[in-house]
């Protein structure tokens, strides 16, 4: 018997929809450094091996960040004469309004775990890094000096990542309204 491609992706979405949440769920309850991927399997009902089908490894669980590459394209895409900030701002703003915003349970959860697991803070550094350096080479493909594009880059990444761990902690507020904030202060109005 053979499986139809939209069948089997449909299986491979709810498995590692069922890996998230049940390592959330065991990180919320024991903690990120006390859980196993093994304990994570067992109770989504899978092997080790189709964990890391899913996942690179534990921590990824977390703080895989797919958006790195729209964000660089919708930063490039902007206009040239703009200054750096505003054209990162406007290319995150962009890049944001392309994609449907994601579940906000299991991202809070995921970005309210990473924020507060100390053993976690240098993936939340490595992610931000290579999320400020595709931005800031998309500002210097586009003509902007080397260290005004970094600056930028940083900024904005500073910015959303305040936002981001703010929104974490509540429960009132959109993730679309916590981004929305971060980028209209950057741009000088009060969100």
């Amino acid at each position: 018997m053979t499986t139809s491609p939209t069948r089997t992706a449909g299986k491979r979405e709810r498995t590692r929809a069922r890996l998230t949440d049940c390592a959330l769920t065991l990180f919320e309850k024991q903690g990120y450094d006390a859980t196993t991927v093994r304990e994570i399997a067992g109770a989504a009902g899978v092997t080790e091996m189709t964990f890391f089908r899913h996942f690179a490894t534990k921590e990824s669980v977390l703080l895989d960040d797919p958006y790195d590459p729209a964000i660089a394209n919708a930063v490039a895409h902007q206009p040239p004469s703009l200054p750096p900030l505003a054209r990162a701002v406007g290319g995150v703003r962009e890049a944001w309004g392309r994609v449907p915003e994601p579940e906000d349970a299991t991202v809070r959860r995921r970005v309210r775990i990473a924020a507060a697991t100390p053993s976690l803070r240098a993936g939340v550094s490595r992610n931000n890094a290579e999320t400020e350096r595709v931005i800031a080479e998309a500002l210097e493909s586009g003509g902007s000096g080397v260290l005004p594009a970094r600056i930028a880059a940083a900024a904005v990444l500073a910015a959303l990542t305040t936002a981001l761990f703010a929104w974490a902690e509540g429960e009132d507020t959109r993730l679309a309204f916590a981004i929305e904030t971060a980028l209209a202060t950057l741009e000088g109005s009060d969100g």
